[in-house]
């Protein structure tokens, strides 16, 4: 059974939480994160960590722990280092640019598809086949990441399409021959 919900959360220098009845936010460096916790979750900001504290021992109370603890957490790393997820764009003649704001990807569609920078997740694209989508939060940025590879999910026969990098793609054998 895991216990991560009782491990306090180091704060770094220059990273400043405060509590506001439900609502969690933290400053630093490069940005400002806020999210509302469950009511049930008592926050404690101390000097050099935060805790967070359930009031007994029920099943809900002990997921709804390691959930915040763990949302809390990724809050103060998103403000302190951020967070990337790379993009490789793998055959098929596919390609990427960035213009301006925005990336155009030359998928084999008749047209272009145009994603846009917005709500703090910024695009990289340092060669035509890889794009890195960077930002202060986890969740937009898994979630944009998950769209741009939804563009065009990897197919298991030639593997062609967007995948994350390092990821295994399941090849299936072609049609079987004489």
């Amino acid at each position: 059974m895991s216990r991560i919900g009782l491990k306090p959360i180091a704060v770094p220098a220059g990273v400043k939480v405060t509590v506001n009845g439900t609502t969690v936010t933290v400053q630093g460096p490069k940005g400002t994160l806020t999210r509302d916790i469950h009511p049930l979750m008592q926050v404690e900001v101390g000097a050099a960590e935060v805790i967070v504290k359930r009031p007994n021992d029920e099943k809900t109370a002990k997921s709804l722990h390691g959930l915040t603890r763990t949302l809390v957490a990724n809050m103060v790393e998103g403000v302190t280092n951020g967070y990337k997820k790379e993009l490789e764009i793998s055959e098929g003649g596919y390609r990427v640019a960035k213009q301006g704001n925005k990336i155009v990807m030359n998928l084999g569609y008749s047209h272009d598809v145009i994603m846009t920078e917005g709500d703090g997740i910024t695009f990289e694209v340092p060669d035509a086949n890889h794009v890195t989508v960077c930002g202060i939060d986890k969740q937009k940025v898994g979630q944009i990441a998950a769209e741009v590879r939804g563009k065009r999910p990897p197919e298991p026969y030639l593997g062609k399409g967007v995948k994350y990098v390092g990821e295994r793609i399941r090849r299936k054998s072609g049609k079987a021959g004489k």
